[in-house]
């Protein structure tokens, strides 16, 4: 099997000076006996220390007790590690520093989750967690509605399909909403095809990993997914198609996800009447927002997106800078400063 290379874009790099920039760079590793590796290879955005790739306030407001197994909500992180990510460049850190420190503040979620829905007037706990707050992370539902766990419960943050970060509100009138937020930081995506890929145990050449996702969201037996899905555009041949390579795999799942919650809102504790299926992506990313996709005949991001979309209204781009532009800039003004350096 041939190598995989990860390209390092300009965006990237740019990002990477300014943690260590930020942080020190005393603490990041540059490849000495004992310090941090990210896939078997010593690195130079992996910090020795992972508390210091967080804002103080993530850390004295209890993340580890968050995410913790007993204590908390029994969260895997990225990675499948027991610990925060070391990695200066990971979304699933730029998510929670940007709003884990607010999550307890009605008043301040409640902005936010106008930027999302101008329509919304109110934010709701999210009794699903341990020590409810206003925003969810790593969220789940209470049953596999997407074929993906082999009917047990879902696990949120590992083998299923979670969200980065969950709002629930409501508007005047009373109706209900479910607010997910995918981040994204400096991702951007090979052209690999996830519908023909072959198991870790499978040759090259068979395509069993692939013919499984097929099944989970194209053609299961008792309810094909995308086919009856309200938002989801219905294509005459799933496989290989723009909804099996990222990050469109990644938006067909959640949108999924989004609306079983909807579907089954009486079995719910979430029970939510509609969505707005919100995308985080800093606006200088342009190697995930401007590339030419291949799956959609070379158009970029947003246009490819969009036009597997029914209703445009239920899915938003947001930049993280017009995300937490309206919190409090005297109440979060140190957490407002570290951001700004840091992303």
């Amino acid at each position: 099997m041939a190598t995989r290379r990860t390209t390092i874009s300009k965006y990237q790099e740019n990002e990477r000076k300014k943690a260590i920039k930020l942080i020190s760079e005393s603490e990041i590793f540059y490849g000495g006996k004992g310090g941090k590796y990210f896939m078997r290879s010593p690195r130079d955005f992996v910090l020795l220390d992972w508390k210091n790739n967080f804002h103080k306030s993530v850390l004295e407001q209890g993340i580890l007790d968050y995410f913790d197994k007993k204590a908390g909500n029994n969260i895997s992180w990225w990675g499948g590690g027991k610990e925060p990510t070391g990695h200066v460049l990971s979304s699933q850190i730029a998510c929670l520093n940007h709003l884990f420190p607010i999550r307890n503040d009605k008043n301040e979620v409640l902005k936010i989750a106008q930027i999302i829905c101008e329509d919304i007037t109110d934010v709701l706990e999210i009794t699903t967690d341990k020590n409810p707050a206003y925003i969810a992370f790593e969220a789940v539902s209470e049953k596999d509605y997407l074929n993906e766990c082999n009917g047990q419960k879902p696990t949120r943050g590992s083998l299923c399909t979670s969200i980065d970060a969950l709002i629930y509100a409501k508007n005047e009138k009373g109706k209900k909403y479910i607010l997910p937020i995918e981040w994204k930081y400096t991702e951007h995506y090979r052209n690999e095809d996830k519908s023909v890929e072959p198991r870790k145990s499978e040759p090259e050449g068979t395509n069993g990993k692939g013919q499984e996702r097929l099944g989970r969201y194209c053609y299961n037996k008792k309810e094909r997914l995308i086919d009856n899905s309200k938002q989801l555009k219905t294509l005459d041949n799933y496989k290989s198609s723009v909804y099996f390579f990222e990050p469109f795999y990644q938006l067909m799942r959640q949108t999924l996800w989004a609306e079983q919650m909807i579907a089954n809102r009486n079995s719910e504790k979430i029970s939510a009447e509609d969505f707005i299926h919100a995308h985080i992506i800093p606006q200088e990313n342009s190697n995930l927002l401007n590339k030419k996709y291949p799956c959609s005949s070379g158009k970029n991001m947003e246009t490819t997106w969009r036009e597997c979309l029914q209703d445009q209204s239920k899915y938003k781009i947001i930049s993280p800078k017009d995300l937490l532009a309206k919190i409090d800039p005297n109440k979060y003004a140190d957490l407002k400063k570290y951001l700004k350096e840091r992303y």
